[in-house]
C-alpha cells in the first residue's frame, strides 16, 4: 500500500461533505481527502448519515423484506429480466433474474407509480424519501470529488437530472430495492452453489465482478456480503461492520469516463454466505446517480483544470451510446497502479487523515504530450454528429418529427424554394438558413460551421479550431461514410 495510504476503508460523515460558501473548513478538506484517498485505494468509502436518516434506511430495508416475502415463487415470464442495455433508463417496478438469484424493484421518479399496483400489491414503502436522501448524498460525494480534482463547482450539473424534476421529466437516476437468495424464489438451481466443510452455503458468482455504469452508487444492505476489489487486486468486504446509519459509496464507469480515467470504477460482487435458514435473503437499497440520456460524457472540465487527457478520452461520448456499449474491465484501467488524483493547487497543504499534519497526498498527472490533436475537418465532423444527436434529435423528438435527410445535390435547390419537400421540417426544427438539409457529416466544412453555430451559438469562438489548416478545396469537400 502506498506510504500515505489509509490503513482501512475511509469513513466520512455526510454532514462534513456539504460545501459552504467561502474558504473550505478543515473538516471539509479532511473529509474530501479521506473520501478521495479511499476511492483511490479501495474504489469505495463509507458515508455516515445523521441518526434520523439511519432510521429511514432501516425502515426501508424492513419494508423491502416484507415486499419480497409476499412475492410469488415463480414470477410471470414477462417479469424475467433480460438485461437489455437499451432499456437502461426505462426500468421500473418489479423484475427478476433467476441466473443471479436476484429480485429487484426499481423506483424511477416520473415513471414508477407510487400508488398500489392494481389496487392489490403495495410497493416497498418510503421510496420517494429514500431516493431523495441517497440522491443528495451521491451529489455531495460527486461535488467532493470535483473539489479534489480542482474542477469548478458542480461541473456535472449539465449531465444530471433537474432538481426537482420538471413537468413530464423521467429520472435517469434510479433507486433499486434488491433481494438476493430469497429461499422461496427458485434461483438456487440456476446458480453455482458450493458447500464448505462446515456446511455453510456460499454463492459463487457466474461472473468474477460487476461494474456499475453510474457516476456514483450508494448501497445499504441488511446483511454482509458486498465485496469490492482494491488497487492491489484483493477482494475487500465492505459491509461487514456497517452501523445502522452507514452506507457504502463507490464510483462507476460514467465517472471514470468523465474524469478521463482519473477515478477508477469499483469492481464489485455480492457473495451470499450462511444464508441457510434465512427466510428473507439479503436485501439492499442501491441508488445509482446516472447521467441524462440526451447528454454526452466529456472531459472538457478535466482539460480546463489542467489535467492531461489521453487520446481515448478526447472525444465526447453520447450517454445513450455509452450505456449500450460493453466495457471490458481488463481494458479500462490497470489495477496494479495507484490511481492518481490531483489536489487543488490553491490548497497544496492538505490535512493528512492519519496524523493531522499538512501534507500533499497525491500529485497531478503530467500532461500526455504523445496525444496528437485531431485534424480540424475530423473534429468538425464529430462535433456535427454530436450536435445532431444532442440538439436536433431532441427537438425533433419533442415535436414528433422523423428526420429524413435529403441528398446534397438535390437539396441545394430545395433551400431556395418555399414549397420544397424539406421546407416544413427545416422550419419546425430551426435548421439554419442556407444550409442544405442533409446529414451533418455529409455537409461541406463551411456548412458544418453554420450548422454548429445555429444550434450552439458561439461555437466557433469557444473552440480553438484553426480553420486555416483546412485547404480551400477541402472546405467544399463532401464527407461520406
Amino acid at each position: 500500500m502506498a506510504g500515505n495510504g489509509l490503513p482501512s476503508l475511509g469513513r466520512v460523515k455526510l454532514t462534513d461533505l456539504i460545501p459552504s460558501e467561502g474558504i473550505p473548513s478543515d473538516s471539509y478538506k479532511l473529509s474530501v481527502s479521506t473520501l478521495s484517498q479511499s476511492f483511490a485505494q479501495y474504489s469505495a468509502a463509507i458515508i455516515q448519515f445523521p441518526a434520523s436518516d439511519g432510521a429511514l434506511l432501516r425502515s426501508g430495508l424492513d419494508s423491502a423484506r416484507l415486499y419480497f416475502q409476499q412475492k410469488a415463487a415463480y414470477p410471470p415470464e414477462e417479469l424475467i429480466h433480460t438485461n437489455d442495455s437499451r432499456e437502461w433508463c426505462k426500468t421500473s417496478g418489479y423484475y427478476a433474474d433467476p441466473q443471479l438469484w436476484q429480485e429487484t424493484y426499481d423506483y424511477r421518479p416520473g415513471l414508477t407509480p407510487t400508488d398500489p399496483i392494481n389496487g392489490l400489491e403495495f410497493p416497498p414503502g418510503g421510496l420517494p424519501d429514500i431516493f431523495g436522501l441517497l440522491g443528495k448524498a451521491a451529489r455531495d460525494v460527486l461535488d467532493a470529488i470535483s473539489y479534489y480534482l480542482n474542477l469548478r463547482s458542480s461541473p456535472f450539473t449539465e449531465i444530471l437530472d433537474n432538481v426537482p424534476l420538471r413537468s413530464r421529466e423521467i429520472s435517469s437516476s434510479v433507486l433499486s430495492v434488491c433481494c438476493h437468495a430469497r429461499p422461496s424464489f427458485p434461483g438456487a438451481q440456476h446458480n453455482n452453489l458450493t458447500t464448505q466443510d462446515d456446511g455453510q452455503l456460499i454463492m459463487v458468482p457466474d461472473h468474477e465482478h460487476q461494474v456499475d455504469k453510474s457516476l456514483i452508487s450508494v448501497v445499504k444492505s441488511d446483511k454482509a456480503g458486498f465485496h469490492v476489489r482494491d488497487f492491489q487486486g484483493r477482494w475487500i468486504l465492505l459491509d461487514g461492520d456497517l452501523g445502522p446509519q452507514e452506507a457504502v459509496v463507490y464510483p462507476g464507469l460514467a465517472l471514470y469516463q468523465a474524469t478521463a480515467g482519473y477515478v477508477n470504477p469499483a469492481l464489485h460482487r455480492t457473495e451470499i454466505n450462511n444464508m441457510s435458514g434465512n427466510m428473507y435473503g439479503k436485501c439492499s437499497l442501491v441508488f445509482k446517480l446516472m447521467p441524462k440520456s440526451m447528454t454526452s460524457l466529456s472531459c472538457s472540465e478535466m482539460r480546463a483544470a489542467g489535467h492531461g487527457v489521453e487520446a481515448q478520452f478526447l472525444l465526447p461520448i453520447p450517454v445513450d451510446d455509452f450505456m449500450q456499449r460493453s466495457h471490458p474491465t481488463d481494458q479500462l484501467f490497470n489495477r496494479n497502479t495507484f490511481p492518481s488524483f490531483s489536489y487543488p493547487p490553491a490548497h497544496e497543504d492538505q490535512l493528512n487523515a492519519g496524523t493531522g499534519s499538512m501534507k500533499p497526498l497525491m500529485r497531478r498527472r503530467k500532461n500526455n504530450t504523445r496525444c496528437k490533436p485531431l485534424p480540424p475537418s475530423k473534429r468538425l465532423r464529430l462535433e456535427a454528429q454530436r450536435v445532431l444527436k444532442e440538439r436536433v434529435q431532441e427537438i425533433a423528438d419533442k415535436k414528433g418529427i422523423k428526420l429524413r435527410f435529403c441528398n446534397l445535390k438535390e437539396c441545394e435547390n430545395h433551400i431556395h424554394a418555399l414549397d420544397s419537400p424539406c421546407a416544413n421540417i427545416r422550419m419546425e426544427i430551426g435548421w439554419p438558413h442556407g444550409v442544405p438539409f442533409v446529414h451533418p457529416h455529409d455537409l461541406p466544412n463551411k456548412a458544418k460551421i453554420g450548422f454548429l453555430e445555429a444550434y450552439e451559438p458561439g461555437w466557433t469562438a469557444t473552440h480553438d479550431m484553426d480553420l486555416s489548416l483546412m485547404e480551400p478545396a477541402q472546405t467544399s469537400q463532401q464527407y461520406c461514410n
